[in-house]
């Protein structure tokens, strides 16, 4: 039987590696589209479907755990990231490219979900406290080295050692397999529900990506989104139980926590992919814009005691509140540094607006973990976490498809100032949710 101490790093990592898909590959992305012979926004997408996949198959590996056990889908779904990785590492155009990291995301989204359903299911109290802190630690100083990482990777092999390298995430296989319990409750999956969330979620990225990629993109993301979101709607008047349970999907706490949160997700995303747009503009290497994103590791190191501090003291809805303006701040820092001339300023700028978003990732997720699961009973706990990390996530996604799109259009400072509406508007969600006072308690 592997140990929980044991069990949390390992699930730490794997969490890590997840997350590195996306932040190991923004600062190679320049290379990787000189060498297909596309743009670097056109590149972005990489990012987009990745992230895309990434949130709508989190809820998707909670239900398949429901019926199978954790056993199965967690080992299958890293199992599929490594061989999604080596895919698109392998990959000899761009459209096999794409289509291996969506693959990997839809594997790679068993890690946030299960990570936390396995240290559940095996310890409670301060003893699961402690390994879910030590998770988050691990997971947020590997996501946060990810760009010195990819950097260090395409210095030493190419930009396709750093798509490669969530592949290591096999080797924990056997481990897991091992200390993850293989039962389950049977109860079928909503695959309609699933698709037709999946289909909202894909058509808003698709639509913001649009001014990069062209009318038909566009169109294709209108018509999804279009069908997508009134076919939820009426699915889940129809089946309340279902994918998105009623209950969780009329939850005002949920909703509001889970939208809010969503914001820095965006504005972290979008500053991970913006950056090394910028810094390459400059003419930097991938291992320098490596290292000038390496603060915000040491500060994702502190970020799960930060983040107990600030919610213990102010409680989960205001660490949100105060996450959302730090965002702010972070997206305008990068926009000024991306304009400023000098050989010191523009750099210090975005180094510091991505510690900055990092403070604001580290607080914000754990606060929204606290809202919205005190705001629902102990029985719809588990889907209401993985409809708000769908959410959550989702977040993620439009965050690197805005850059992405408008990048080229109008520019990375001013697709980042364009993004600070995101923020901007899950503060005024949290506020017009009622005083502070009706809160749930922090956790």
């Amino acid at each position: 039987m592997v140990s929980t101490g044991r069990l949390a790093v390992l699930l730490g990592v794997m969490f890590g590696l997840a997350g590195s898909s996306t932040s190991a590959v923004t600062v190679a992305l320049p290379e990787l589209a000189a060498a297909l012979a596309i743009t670097p926004s056109t590149a972005a997408w990489i990012v987009s479907g990745y992230t895309v996949a990434l949130a709508v198959a989190t809820a998707t590996h909670g239900r398949l755990a429901d019926m199978f056990g954790i056993r199965l889908p967690l080992c299958l779904g890293i199992a599929t990231m490594a061989l999604g990785a080596v895919a698109a590492a392998l990959a000899p155009t761009f459209a096999l490219l794409m289509v291996a990291r969506v693959v990997q995301g839809v594997g790679a989204a068993a890690v946030p979900v299960l990570a936390t359903a396995l240290i559940s299911a095996r310890v409670d109290g301060t003893a699961q406290a402690a390994a879910l802190g030590r998770i988050a630690g691990i997971a947020a100083t590997l996501g946060a080295i990810g760009p010195l990482a990819g950097g260090a990777l395409e210095a030493a092999g190419g930009w396709r050692w750093a798509l490669a390298l969530p592949a290591v995430g096999a080797l924990a296989l056997p481990l897991l397999w091992r200390a993850a319990p293989s039962e389950g409750s049977g109860e079928p999956l909503d695959v309609r529900g699933a698709v037709f969330v999946a289909m909202a979620a894909t058509g808003l990225v698709l639509l913001i990506q649009s001014p990069s990629a062209g009318l038909v993109t566009g169109a294709v993301g209108a018509g999804l989104l279009l069908f997508g979101v009134p076919a939820t709607v009426l699915h889940v008047r129809a089946r309340p139980g279902g994918f998105l349970p009623r209950a969780v999907a009329t939850n005002g706490t949920v909703l509001r926590s889970a939208f809010a949160t969503a914001a820095v997700p965006a504005s972290w995303f979008a500053l991970l992919l913006g950056v090394p747009l910028a810094a390459a503009s400059w003419g930097w290497s991938p291992l320098a814009t490596g290292a000038l994103l390496l603060p915000s590791a040491a500060i994702g190191f502190v970020s799960p005691r930060l983040a107990r501090t600030v919610i213990g003291r102010v409680g989960a809805r205001r660490a949100i509140a105060l996450a959302c303006p730090t965002a702010v701040v972070a997206l305008l820092t990068a926009a000024l540094g991306g304009v400023v001339a000098g050989q010191w300023a523009g750099p210090a700028l975005l180094s510091g607006a991505v510690a900055l978003v990092t403070v604001a990732f580290g607080v914000g997720q754990p606060a929204m973990i606290s809202s919205v699961g005190s705001a629902v009973p102990a029985d719809r706990r588990g889907v209401a976490l993985g409809i708000a990390t769908l959410v959550f996530l989702t977040g993620a996604s439009v965050g690197a498809a805005l850059v992405g799109g408008l990048a080229e259009v109008v520019g990375i400072p001013a697709a980042l100032c364009v993004l600070v509406v995101l923020p901007v508007a899950g503060l005024a969600a949290l506020l017009l949710g009622g005083p502070a006072g009706a809160e749930p308690a922090a956790t």
